[in-house]
């Protein structure tokens, strides 16, 4: 009875073992995988520059005559000053796992380069810059008179949020993160809300507006500064609603192709085909370097107004004391925030967007300069301070060598 008990235990391990392996083939040849390794370590460079691979899409196609850079390369400065203490530049591009870094110095590409693989056809991803592509697309809607009024709820333009703590929120206190949702944004936390969003929209199909209708206030809107990305989630279908146009397609026909974006971009959407309006655009350096130059412009392109001015002034102007930069108790950082773009502490006029994982668009209008760098840092959480520096660094090097 003994020896016929372990056979048939040894046969169930071999069989569990077939299966798990099987699984494990099919998985590896399935569509999830890269969703799945999406941040190893092995192959996040790979798939921040290929998220076709890993998330359906909608293309951004381009048209039109492309807003074309000139050239002067310059070198960049060999050390920055952070704290207390010079440091080597070169090193932080390195230490920081850049894969491309861009510089335009009133409207001539300064410095351009590529690493771990990438080139200039690379479409990266932007995580969170893409935040402000939608704060953008929002001003012009606004503009277009699709949106009546930034104080209208977001419920007003979303059916399946009206009578939920989201729906109550005006559009401005997303626009500025200052909705007062609870939403627990902890990346290294598997069951937090940031990461189940992802897992609840792809793995289980769960539409975004359900999955926004079940989150809880945790605050009043519009007193606190609070990094909730579900925000813009919440934008992205207010959007799609007031203009009749999934984001993709009107990014494509009101910015992108107006912009003279030189390369088609793609957003990458949920399993049912909606974007993920708090992430995902991806595109080439010298595009999202032309979004930037965008906004350094006020909103114009070569005396065309293509996003309003005063919409960019107001992007970038913190009005409320709970969005003010420095030393905040009602913010959840340092940093100032306006539509959806970060203001700097000891501000000089400079803004800039930013992603998980250290992408970045800043904007220094002051100087003229735009830069663009994306990466795959793993401590990107405590690189913000330093890469403003070096960015300022950068910005300051290029406005001493150009004279009075």
């Amino acid at each position: 009875m003994a020896h016929r008990l372990l056979r048939i235990a040894a046969w169930t391990l071999g069989v569990l073992a077939v299966v798990a392996i099987a699984g494990f083939l099919w998985l590896r040849q399935s569509p999830y995988w890269a969703g799945i390794t999406l941040f190893s370590e092995a192959t996040r460079v790979e798939n921040f520059r290929a998220m076709d691979r890993v998330f359906p899409y909608r293309t951004v196609a381009r048209a039109g005559p492309v807003w074309a850079f000139d050239r002067d390369s310059r070198p960049l400065p060999a050390r920055y000053a952070f704290g207390e203490e010079e440091r080597d530049l070169a090193a932080f591009l390195d230490r920081t796992e850049t894969t491309g870094l861009l510089v335009v110095h009133s409207g001539f590409i300064t410095h351009e380069e590529y690493r771990q693989g990438a080139d200039e056809t690379s479409a990266f991803t932007s995580w969170s810059v893409a935040k402000s592509v939608i704060s953008a697309l929002i001003g012009i809607a606004l503009e277009e008179g699709h949106i009546a009024s930034l104080r209208d709820p977001i419920g007003a333009y979303v059916p399946g949020l009206d009578g939920t703590p989201y729906g109550a929120v005006p559009i401005e206190d997303a626009l500025t993160m200052s909705s007062g949702i609870a939403f627990d944004e902890d990346y290294a936390r598997t069951a937090s809300d940031i990461n189940m969003l992802f897992i609840r929209t792809m793995a289980m199909g769960q539409p975004q507006v359900d999955l926004l209708a079940g989150l809880a206030s945790g605050r009043a809107p519009g007193e606190f500064n609070d990094y909730v990305s579900s925000d813009t989630m919440a934008l992205g279908l207010v959007l799609a609603a007031a203009t009749g146009m999934p984001v993709a397609a009107y990014l494509e026909s009101r910015l992108w192709g107006p912009m003279g974006a030189e390369a088609d971009a793609f957003w990458s959407t949920d399993r049912r085909g909606e974007e993920f309006a708090l992430c995902c655009l991806n595109a080439t350096l010298r595009d999202y370097a032309r979004f930037g130059r965008l906004f350094l412009e006020g909103g114009a392109r070569e005396g065309r107004q293509i996003v309003p001015a005063a919409w960019v002034r107001a992007s970038v102007t913190p009005e409320a004391a709970h969005l003010q930069p420095g030393p905040n108790p009602a913010s959840h950082w340092t940093f100032g925030y306006g539509y959806k773009w970060s203001i700097p502490e000891d501000p000089q006029g400079d803004f800039l967007a930013i992603g998980v994982w250290g992408q970045y668009v800043y904007v220094d209008p002051t100087r003229e300069v735009v830069i663009v760098k994306t990466s795959a840092d793993p401590d990107f959480d405590g690189r913000d301070h330093e890469t403003v520096a070096v960015f300022r660094a950068i910005a300051l090097s290029l406005a001493e060598a150009a004279g009075p």
